[in-house]
């Protein structure tokens, strides 16, 4: 049987003018560099955002003010560390949705005042400026016989003043208002609006301290009640004191804010930052500093003399001093007059 020819497919012409192409992809190329352009702008913008953060951050040299704290105030490394971290968090920005309140809270003698000293010192040199600092006393700005609304408008002009200024400077001002249990209450319900979200923009970036005797009592119970759980200064390191006294810190702060809301609306808006009971050495330390700043030689024999002058709490091996560092700086200047008294 003969086997069948296989036909040949014909094979198919193209014209001598036409020219044959693979396939283009032009259109995928394009598209692929469009997305690495968009991938470099992206990145150059989180680059460029990130160096304007640090930027912000270190004009106002957070380091530096770090360790002027942690140097100058004794027996509070819970609350100088809280305090740290909510100024490291505010600052790493300038355009802001509400100010910053800082309440700092406890008994006579604990440092409150000193650091807010320390704070409009330190702001008032890096700001250069110390227009853009304003530290209102309540006893002295508004005492007793004036009339009250009067001290509200006047507060309300002088934040208003303060916070134009720092706007059109491009700078976050800091107002530290002291004996603020001293506050009337329209001076608080000022204060109230002043931090409201309605307000003009330039009033959110703003950082107010408020130092306050209010919950001292409060926080000396809480002290003495835990004073187990706290190890007595000389058996533990400073960092082991650092984090038990955080931990109280914590449970403290949440009783003093429920504390502190029922009495006004404005501290629920604050991140309440409490002071312990200081213990001995830390008083010890106090005399120190203050006679070296006095021009005397920090002598510690002398320092822990004139110590045991105070009175204290003692509890679970704890001396805790009733008053603080409040009767050092009176103590210290009589040392000045010794001298005087011996020769006669």
């Amino acid at each position: 049987m003969p086997r069948k020819r296989r036909r040949r497919s014909r094979v198919v012409l193209y014209p001598e003018t036409s020219r044959k192409y693979r396939p283009r992809t032009e259109s995928q190329s394009r598209a692929q560099r469009c997305l690495l352009l968009l991938v470099a702008i992206v990145g150059f913008q989180v680059l460029n955002a990130i160096e304007n953060l640090d930027d912000n951050a270190q004009r106002y040299d957070l380091d530096g003010l770090e360790k002027a704290l942690q140097r100058s105030v004794f027996g509070q490394p819970a609350a100088v560390s809280r305090i740290m971290a909510l100024l490291r968090d505010y600052l790493a920005t300038h355009v802001h949705s509400h100010p910053l309140l800082l309440a700092l809270h406890g008994p006579s003698g604990v440092g409150k005042s000193h650091v807010g000293r320390l704070l409009a010192h330190h702001f008032r040199a890096v700001l250069e400026d110390g227009a853009l600092v304003l530290q209102y006393h309540a006893r002295h700005h508004c005492p007793e016989p004036r009339p009250v609304q009067e001290c509200r408008k006047e507060l309300a002009q002088r934040v208003a003043d303060v916070v134009a200024q720092a706007e059109a400077e491009e700078k976050i001002p800091l107002l530290v208002l002291d004996e603020a249990e001293l506050l009337p209450p329209a001076l608080l319900d000022e204060l109230h609006d002043l931090l409201q979200p309605q307000r003009s923009y330039h009033f959110h970036n703003a950082i107010y301290v408020l130092l306050s005797g209010t919950g001292g009592i409060e926080i000396t119970h809480f002290v003495l009640q835990n004073a187990s759980r706290m190890l007595p200064p000389h058996l533990h390191s400073a960092g082991s004191t650092q984090a038990v006294e955080s931990q109280v810190e914590e449970e403290l702060q949440s009783s003093l804010q429920e504390l502190l809301a029922r009495e006004h609306p404005l501290w629920h808006t604050a991140a309440i930052v409490p002071f312990l009971l200081l213990d001995k050495p830390d008083v010890v330390n106090c005399f120190r500093e203050e006679m070296a700043g006095e021009g005397f030689y920090p002598e510690q024999a002398l320092a822990e003399h004139l110590a045991e002058q105070l009175s204290y709490y003692q509890v679970a091996g704890h001396e805790f001093a009733i008053t603080g560092c409040k009767q050092v700086v009176a103590k210290v200047n009589l040392l000045q007059h010794k001298p005087a008294h011996a020769g006669h």
